[in-house]
C-alpha cells in the first residue's frame, strides 16, 4: 500500500484518511514520488503519462461537460486512493481541481453544503473559482452505488 505524505505538498485528507493530491499541471510537478494513478480536468486530453490516467472533459472555469462522468471519474480516484497516490489535477491546479476535491469530499462524507470551505481549509484558501463551479458542487448528489 502507497499512499502520500500527509506533509506533501498539494495532499488533501479526507474525513477517512484518505488522501489525495491536488495540483497545476502549469506548475513544477511537487518533489516526492509521482502518482500511480490521476484525474486530469482539461478541456482538451493531457500528454500521455506514465501511470494509468482518466481524463475528464472540463473548460476552464466552468463544470465537467458531462457530470456522469466526472463523478465515475471521482468514484475510481476515491477507490484507487485507499491502496494507491492518486492525483487530481487541471491547468491552475485551484478552480477544476478544487471542485473535483470537493466532489471527493462530499463522497467521502462531508456535507455538499460544507464541502468548499473544507478543501479551501485541507488544500487551498482559494479553492473553487466561480460561481458555477461553487454551486456544482453544492448541488453534487452522487448516485449511491
Amino acid at each position: 500500500m502507497s499512499t502520500w505524505d500527509p506533509a506533501d505538498e498539494g495532499v488533501l485528507t479526507l474525513p477517512s484518511g484518505l488522501r489525495v493530491r491536488g495540483r497545476g499541471l502549469r506548475r513544477p510537478t511537487p518533489a516526492g514520488p509521482d502518482p500511480e494513478a490521476g484525474v486530469y480536468l482539461l478541456a482538451a486530453p493531457p500528454e500521455p503519462l506514465p501511470w494509468p490516467s482518466r481524463w475528464v472533459r472540463w473548460p476552464d472555469f466552468r463544470t465537467p461537460s458531462d457530470p456522469a462522468d466526472a463523478e465515475d471519474a471521482l468514484r475510481e480516484a476515491l477507490r484507487r486512493a485507499a491502496d494507491e497516490r492518486v492525483e487530481v489535477a487541471c491547468e491552475g491546479g485551484r478552480g477544476r481541481t478544487g471542485t473535483a476535491l470537493a466532489c471527493l469530499a462530499v463522497l467521502d462524507g462531508v456535507p455538499a453544503r460544507e464541502a468548499v470551505a473544507y478543501v479551501r481549509r485541507g488544500y487551498h484558501p482559494r479553492a473553487v473559482e466561480t460561481p458555477g463551479q461553487w454551486l456544482f458542487v453544492r448541488r453534487f448528489a452522487p448516485h449511491r452505488g
